[in-house]
């Protein structure tokens, strides 16, 4: 099975039905009059959230939807049934934006959430209503209206409380696997993990939080090179970043740099994105010396000169995750009770994630104009995201 999280696809609603022409003819009743019903409302298209699913693949295969037509008006003023609305179900954490006016219709955060995206047609009247005191005998109706008809752009972005980002190999997934009941591929070489996995994290019965674990990233990840590109967009939605650092790479390469050349992507894809609280987890310690590990620590951070929290873990034997993991949910909660509390505090949250949702926006304009030149004279500069079809087994776990 494939992990799609961007698809295009359309919409329209039903036509709405003609408004009837009929006369009222009964035995002994030679001019009754006008009778002809109305015509029925065309049905609306719908999306509805649904936490069960957890990639756009089905929208790969189908790229039309139509709600039904609403019936023609009959005669003895009986209306036309009116068209079913259509729901269709998309994976809760997907962004819809209208392709035509870039404008984000609308974002599917929770389960069951019911978004409009296209209306249907109006009916039609029939000749009923155009009857008076001096047209005993209107033939005139009204033609029910189109439905309207929509190209939206669905992204999905997982949703999560904590991302985890970092090089390929740093240990990303083994954190997750040994905080979580998620269990992502872990082996001993760069970019074992392909897709998005999420492990909820459980520190009580009522105490829960997720983590997103993203594919490794890349120096010039933000322009597209590796999968930084198509997975960037899913921290989005994370209140909270855990920068994990390999402490004693294999190819003893350096990991002040690692970070750096990192939070240099992150600036570039979205500067929303990289205002977000960011901690550092330095990991591995364990293929250290006991006696050297610490002044490996003091090294980075001092060379960093890195202001906010630093831990310290070696994932693989869970040794100092369970100070982080508190830590995480610790904060989430307190930024919770800040936002309830404090109106002020709210706002800044809600301007931060409209930001990211402008940004968003932009990059799909700019994948619209490549997609043009594309259709031009240019064809061999440009990379169309749609036709990425990498045989990708879902390793995604909530």
């Amino acid at each position: 099975m494939q992990f799609v999280d961007e698809t295009s696809i359309t919409v329209e609603a039903g036509r709405g039905g003609n408004g009837c022409l009929s006369f009222r003819r009964e035995k002994y009743v030679p001019k009754g009059g006008p009778d002809g019903g109305d015509g029925g409302h065309g049905g609306n298209v719908y999306l509805i959230g649904d936490e069960s699913l957890n990639t756009l693949i089905d929208f790969k295969f189908q790229r039309f939807y139509k709600a039904q037509s609403g019936q023609q008006g009959q005669g003895r003023q009986m209306s036309g049934k009116a068209g079913d609305d259509l729901h269709v179900k998309v994976p809760v954490g997907t962004t819809v934006i209208d392709e035509d006016t870039l404008e984000v219709i609308a974002d599917v955060t929770a389960e069951g959430q019911v978004v409009l995206v296209a209306q249907g047609g109006r009916r039609g009247l029939g000749n009923i209503h155009f009857k008076s005191s001096t047209n005993r005998s209107p033939r005139r109706t009204t033609p029910g209206t189109d439905g309207e008809r929509r190209k939206l752009r669905l992204e999905m972005k997982v949703m999560a409380d904590v991302g985890l980002l970092g090089l390929p190999n740093a240990g990303k997934s083994t954190l997750i696997r040994a905080v979580s009941a998620a269990k992502p591929k872990v082996a001993n070489y760069p970019f074992t993990t392909l897709v998005p996995n999420l492990g909820v994290v459980k520190l009580g019965t009522h105490e829960h939080f997720v983590m997103a674990d993203v594919p490794g990233l890349i120096e010039g990840a933000s322009d597209g090179a590796g999968l930084g590109l198509r997975f960037l967009k899913h921290l989005t939605r994370t209140r909270l970043l855990l920068h994990v650092v390999d402490a004693a790479p294999f190819d003893e390469s350096d990991p002040v740099a690692a970070v750096e050349a990192i939070a240099r992507e992150l600036s570039q894809f979205s500067p929303t994105l990289a205002e977000l609280p960011r901690w550092l987890v330095i990991n591995k310690l364990d293929l250290l010396p006991a006696e050297d590990r610490e002044a490996r620590v003091g090294d980075i951070v001092s060379r960093l000169d890195w202001q906010g929290p630093v831990f310290r873990i070696s994932a693989i034997s869970s040794e100092g995750t369970d100070e982080l993991v508190q830590s995480a949910h610790r904060w989430l909660t307190e930024q919770r009770q800040l936002e309830n509390d404090d109106e002020e505090a709210a706002e800044r949250e809600r301007e931060m994630r409209r930001r990211m949702e402008a940004e968003s926006v932009e990059r799909v304009e700019a994948h619209q104009t490549r997609l043009r030149v594309k259709r031009g004279e240019v064809v061999e500069e440009f990379d169309d995201d749609d036709d990425d079809d990498h045989d990708v087994e879902v390793e995604y776990t909530r």
